[in-house]
């Protein structure tokens, strides 16, 4: 009997780079290319293992002196909203919500570029052009879908977009690569905690254990709303474990406002 290779990637070290979450930190990334038939495997497979997906690539931090990120995941099966996600999901129950295949769209780019002024104004996205959001939607060698949440229709037109999100879809869950959202609809307060609470039901519902939410970093303030959803789990060295649960202040305040699944 002859035994098949094993495939392993092969990974590489960002060159340093400033923190765009602690200031005054230095960040640097260990990153490894998605390619052939065994992409979407081992995308799964480092994802458990605290990686990310950005178009065909995984990365991970590996920064010098600080292990400030964590890897978080929500347990959906025992996920319970708290009384603040109940309003927030009878608030926004009228909303459309439609899963499609990863593909560009005019609507979504002007949507993002909204979001992107009004919250993250001075981050590394904001001068992204069209081709570049087309390269970061349709750029995927694994399960991906586009949602899309949109105000109701009338007379058989869509609905206005207010929010979407890029997901990608693993045996064990969803994983949110990018959400976006409108962010000055004021009856539409919290529309980004409502995409996640979406994802978490949608997951339970197929009995999917997890959704995915990217890092948690400890001392940013951006990163906070993460902690709002319980039971949370991150991965340290001894593997995943739950998180200590926090009192949910609600989707109006600043520290649960939701940037990204970053």
């Amino acid at each position: 009997m002859t035994e098949q290779p094993t495939r392993f990637p092969r990974f590489f070290i960002t060159a340093r780079a400033p923190c765009p979450y602690l200031p005054g930190k230095v960040e640097r990334k260990v990153f490894a290319e998605l390619r052939g038939p065994d992409a979407a495997h081992m995308s799964e497979s480092l994802g458990r293992i605290g990686f990310r997906r950005s178009q065909n690539v995984v990365y991970r931090p590996s920064c010098e002196g600080c292990s400030a990120c964590v890897s978080v995941r929500i347990v959906a099966r025992d996920f319970r909203p708290s009384a603040s996600q109940r309003r927030l999901l009878r608030k926004n129950a009228d909303l459309e919500v439609a899963a499609s295949d990863p593909w560009a769209t005019e609507e979504q780019f002007a949507l993002l570029k909204r979001y992107l002024a009004a919250r993250h104004p001075d981050g590394g996205m904001a001068t992204m052009d069209g081709y570049d959001f087309a390269d970061m939607i349709e750029t995927s060698p694994v399960d991906t879908v586009v949602v899309e949440y949109r105000e109701p229709g009338h007379d058989g037109r869509p609905g206005r977009l207010v929010g979407a999100c890029l997901t990608d879809k693993q045996s064990d869950g969803l994983s949110m690569v990018y959400s976006f959202f409108d962010p000055d609809i004021p009856h539409r307060r919290g529309i980004g905690t409502y995409i996640i609470l979406d994802h978490v039901l949608r997951a339970a519902a197929v009995e999917m254990p997890y959704v995915y939410l990217g890092y948690w970093v400890k001392g940013s303030p951006s990163m906070d709303y993460k902690r709002r959803f319980s039971p949370l789990e991150g991965l340290g060295p001894d593997g995943w474990r739950l998180l200590p649960a926090i009192e949910d202040a609600g989707p109006g305040t600043t520290r649960a406002r939701v940037a990204r699944a970053g």
